[in-house]
């Protein structure tokens, strides 16, 4: 995987689990839209969905097979509470994990916020072509994450290499 000379712009879904945010609250899901699209990438879909395993899969499946979408970004859920089901949810969907993403999540968030970056399940993974990054749902994690990792992971210049050549645009499928 080499990275390119020109940027391609990925398609991107955001879903926010949350048992309390609405579109009018939901900082951390504007955070992340705002972002990506000042990166130069494309909103395709973003929802809002409680923290239920069931739906949040059946949201995420649905984006994960079309094939219009490159990436999609979750914020919340990943946390330690009774509820907090995100990783539970999404991980079987994954046809591989990014082992060095939640690692990573955690080490770049300590310098934040110390030793709670512990309670982060922060996880990501591959499923038919299209990428899927977990983020908890807090605001500030959703700018550590992309601006410490996901910005250039995420930009096809980014050398030595980057994920965009995993994708289904990436390898020429779009």
């Amino acid at each position: 995987m080499t990275a390119d000379k020109e940027f391609k712009p990925l398609n991107m879904a955001v879903l926010t689990l949350s048992d309390t945010r609405t579109f009018e609250n939901d900082t951390s899901g504007d955070a992340l839209v705002e972002m990506l699209t000042a990166a130069g990438h494309r909103l395709a879909e973003r929802d809002l969905c409680e923290d239920n395993v069931y739906r949040m899969r059946a949201i995420i499946a649905n984006w994960i097979a079309d094939p219009q979408i490159h990436v999609i970004i979750t914020t919340g859920g990943t946390g330690m509470t009774q509820r907090d089901s995100t990783p539970e949810a999404l991980a079987p969907l994954f046809d591989k994990q990014i082992e060095g993403f939640g690692e990573l999540f955690r080490q770049v968030s300590y310098d934040e916020i110390g030793s709670s970056t512990l309670q982060s399940r922060a996880l990501a993974g591959l499923s038919n072509q299209t990428l899927v990054f977990c983020l908890p749902g807090s605001t500030g994690a959703c700018r550590t994450g992309w601006n410490s990792i996901l910005k250039e992971q995420l930009d096809s210049r980014h050398k030595p290499c980057n994920f965009v050549g995993i994708t289904a645009l990436g390898s020429g499928q779009h």
